[in-house]
């Protein structure tokens, strides 16, 4: 089976956004459209797309970040923002050449360090991120709070 990786275009956008929302539920179809297709336009960031017999069966999104990056010295930082693999397609390499992709298109841009993130409980990203070499920089637990229920 031959893998193909390449770029993401705006015909791409429907099979990618179905791919998306199954890793990020939070969003709709409509609010992944419209972020997806603003980064294939704008071109700050990138989105990879893994290929088996025609069909995308993955996908990375990375870009460049400039403000701090959690354990990192240097600006900007590519960052991986996403990547997902079908399940029948895991532990083929996909998710591997997509991370390839992105540190490659990363140090293209002039970056030195390449970062990610995973939820403090994903286990499987976890195995993921750190089989490829990453080092785990910290773990944290965000806050927020709404200041719309503060008495004036």
């Amino acid at each position: 089976m031959v893998k193909l990786i390449r770029k993401a275009t705006l015909e791409d956008v429907p099979q990618l956004v179905s791919l998306a929302i199954q890793m990020w539920k939070s969003h709709t179809v409509e609010d992944l459209t419209k972020i997806f297709c603003e980064h294939i336009r704008k071109g700050k960031n990138i989105i990879f797309l893994a290929i088996s017999e025609e069909h995308i069966v993955g996908f990375a999104q990375c870009g460049l970040r400039f403000d701090y990056v959690e354990g990192t010295d240097s600006s900007p930082v590519g960052y991986l923002e996403g990547i997902f693999v079908l399940e029948e397609y895991k532990k083929r390499g996909y998710a591997k050449e997509l991370l390839g992709e992105c540190q490659n298109w990363a140090k293209d841009q002039g970056c030195l360090e390449f970062a990610s993130d995973c939820e403090l409980d994903n286990e499987d990203s976890l195995k993921f991120h750190l089989k490829m070499g990453f080092a785990e920089a910290n773990r944290i637990i965000c806050f927020t709070k709404s200041l719309t229920d503060l008495e004036e």
